[in-house]
C-alpha cells in the first residue's frame, strides 16, 4: 500500500525573516495531512540555507536545528529526467531520495519569490504553489502594485525609495514622502511578508526611524497612504480556473496588523465572513480573482483589501504563500467556506501536479 501513495515532501524553514512561521506553519500542515492518501517526507532548512532531511517542525519550534553532524545534509539533483534528493554523507534515503510533489511551506525571501521556484522547474519537479512569474511578483510589493495599476485595479497612494536613495540623501526622501503620501503612512521592506520590517509613521521622526529599520530588510521601500476602513482577507484557490472564499475581516488589537497579532494571541480578533453586503462581497471576490490573474498565481493565494465606510475597495497586497497555521486566515477562510485544512491539502497538492502535467504538454524547442 505504502507504495501506492503519492511521496510528498515538505519544504519548511529557511533563510527569511518568516522562518518561525514557516515552522509553524509546517507544523500545522504535517498533522492534518492525509496519511493514508500521502508517503510524506519533510526537509527543514536552517537560518544558513543548509536542507536537512527528516528533521521535524515541532521539534526545530521547541529546540532549534541540530548540528549539522547529527543529521543528513541533502541537496537536490538536478536532473531532469531523474530528480532526487541525495544526502551529502552518503547515507541512503528512503526510495533513494526520489518524490513526486514538494509541498513548500517557506514564508518569504528565498522561499516565496520565485527562486525556489526556479530550482524545481530545473529540476523538473512538481510543486505547490505558484512559479516562478507569480511568486516574484507576489513577493515584490513595489512590481505587483505596478502590475496591479496596469491592470486598473484600484490602490492607495504609493512611491518606491531605494535603500541608496536614503544614503544618499535622507531629507530629500523624506521631503518626497511628506508631498506625496502625507501622514500617517506605512512603510514596507518591498520584498518580506507576514509584516516584518513593517512600521506606521505619524511624524517625521517615526518616518525617519521607519525606513531605517525597512532598510535593514530589503534595498527597496514602500511607502503607502494610510486608508482608514475595515481590513479585509479574501482566500484563491485553484489554477485557470480559481476560486474565492467568503471574505473575513481582520480587527488588529494594536494600529495595524503586525506580526505578533498574526501568529500570537494578543487581543487581536478575526470576523468571519465580514459583515458586508452582497454586492461588496461579490466585488470583492471578482477583484481578489482580478489580482490573482494579473500576478499569474497559480494554487493559491490570500488577497488583502481595505473597504473605507463609504464602501470603496483599495487593493492592498496579494501574499502568493500565505501562512498556514492553525490560526491563519487562509485555511480559516477555505474552511468557512466549505473546505476543510484536510481538505484544503489536497487541493492545493492536486492543483501543483496539474500545473506541473499542464507544463509537460509545452515544446521547449523545435526539436
Amino acid at each position: 500500500m505504502e507504495d501506492h501513495k503519492l511521496r510528498v515532501v515538505l519544504l519548511f524553514g529557511g533563510r527569511s525573516g518568516e522562518h518561525e512561521v514557516s515552522l509553524n506553519s509546517a507544523q500545522s500542515i504535517f498533522k492534518a495531512i492525509d496519511r493514508t492518501r500521502y508517503q510524506v517526507e519533510t526537509i527543514g532548512i536552517n537560518k544558513q540555507g543548509q536542507w536537512f532531511w527528516g528533521l521535524l517542525p515541532e521539534a526545530l519550534i521547541k529546540e532549534g536545528f541540530p548540528p549539522a553532524d547529527r543529521t543528513h545534509q541533502v541537496t537536490l539533483v538536478i536532473d531532469p529526467t531523474n530528480p532526487h534528493f541525495r544526502a551529502l554523507d552518503g547515507q541512503t534515503l528512503p526510495n533513494q531520495g526520489q518524490i513526486d510533489l514538494i509541498f513548500p511551506v517557506l514564508h518569504g525571501p528565498y522561499g516565496e519569490d520565485g527562486t525556489l521556484q526556479g530550482l524545481l522547474e530545473m529540476a523538473n519537479v512538481p510543486y505547490v504553489g505558484s512559479g516562478v512569474l507569480g511568486s516574484s511578483l507576489g513577493m515584490d510589493k513595489d512590481r505587483m502594485k505596478a502590475v496591479f495599476r496596469e491592470k486598473d485595479l484600484p490602490q492607495a497612494r504609493y512611491l518606491t525609495l531605494l535603500r541608496s536613495d536614503l544614503l544618499r540623501g535622507r531629507e530629500t526622501c523624506l521631503n518626497e514622502i511628506e508631498a506625496k503620501i502625507g501622514y500617517p503612512c506605512f512603510i514596507k521592506p518591498a520584498n518580506l511578508g507576514s509584516s516584518v520590517g513593517i512600521s506606521k509613521a505619524h511624524s517625521r521622526k517615526e518616518l525617519l526611524d521607519a525606513l531605517n529599520v525597512a532598510a535593514i530588510f530589503d534595498r527597496k521601500i514602500v511607502v503607502e497612504e494610510n486608508i482608514n476602513g475595515q481590513e479585509i482577507e479574501v482566500a484563491v484557490l485553484g489554477n485557470d480556473s480559481p476560486q474565492a472564499s467568503i471574505p473575513g475581516e481582520v480587527k488588529p488589537a494594536q494600529e495595524f496588523y503586525t506580526y505578533d497579532a498574526k501568529y500570537s494571541d494578543i487581543g487581536s480578533s478575526v470576523i468571519i465572513p465580514a459583515p458586508l453586503d452582497e454586492a461588496l462581497i461579490a466585488r470583492l471576490q471578482e477583484m481578489a480573482i482580478e489580482a490573482f490573474r494579473a500576478v499569474e498565481a497559480s494554487g493559491l493565494s490570500r488577497v488583502d483589501f481595505f473597504v473605507t465606510p463609504q464602501n470603496e475597495i483599495f487593493l492592498n497586497e496579494i501574499n502568493t504563500l500565505p501562512g498556514f497555521t492553525e490560526i491563519s486566515m487562509y485555511p480559516k477562510l477555505w474552511e468557512a467556506s466549505g473546505i476543510p485544512y484536510s481538505e484544503l491539502i489536497d487541493r492545493l497538492i492536486s492543483f501543483g501536479l496539474e500545473r506541473f502535467l499542464d507544463k509537460q504538454n509545452s515544446k521547449i524547442s523545435q526539436d
